[in-house]
């Protein structure tokens, strides 16, 4: 099987959100990205050997462990790929304009999706696209694994752990935390990602 090997972003001097909170992130997602490489390292040991059988715990529990540590790599890359330090806040376009349809306008996306990503707990707010009917949805996703809908591709990513926001903000503070997101959000990348 491949490795994956971690990708490098330079988001030094975004609006709101520290260069030392950036390379704490960047350390966690490098963690992701070996421990998928290790899992998928041990899994072929297991299968070698014949070892690949739903009754073999290790077997299993590195199956379980896997969607974990994939789904942790692949929400940072969402993430961190959509940063920018050149923002700009979309006026029109498709991905606009699909907002505006599921939800009556930006502004009122906006509040539902700066809702999502201030309740309690610790997740992920992300605008998925649901490739049947055409429709941007925003969700709560738990675990990195937890709650992901099944064929939806995410359009737009946003970190909600703790870590994403501790350095500069109180947790109280996740409000200010998701303005500073917004503020560094990247739309033509976010639109790039529309099917």
């Amino acid at each position: 099987m491949k490795t994956y090997t971690a990708k490098k972003w330079d988001l030094a001097g975004l609006t709101g959100i520290s260069d030392d909170t950036l390379q704490m992130h960047f350390g966690l997602y490098e963690g992701y990205v070996k421990n998928t490489n290790l899992l998928n390292e041990r899994l072929g040991e297991l299968r070698a050997a014949g070892k690949n059988v739903g009754s073999d715990p290790a077997f299993a529990e590195l199956v379980r462990r896997l969607g974990w540590e994939y789904n942790g790599m692949r929400l940072h890359e969402y993430y961190f790929d959509n940063l920018t330090k050149s923002p700009s806040e979309p006026k029109s376009g498709k991905l606009y304009n699909l907002i505006g349809e599921a939800y009556g306008g930006f502004d009122a996306w906006k509040k539902d999706f700066f809702a999502t990503g201030g309740m309690r707990g610790v997740g992920w707010a992300i605008a998925y696209y649901d490739t049947v009917n055409g429709q941007i949805t925003n969700h709560w996703i738990t675990e990195h694994q937890d709650g992901n809908p099944a064929g939806f591709v995410p359009i737009v990513v946003m970190d909600v752990w703790e870590h994403a926001f501790i350095r500069d903000y109180k947790p109280a503070d996740r409000s200010k935390y998701i303005e500073a997101f917004f503020a560094n959000l990247s739309w033509a990348t976010s639109e790039s990602r529309l099917p």
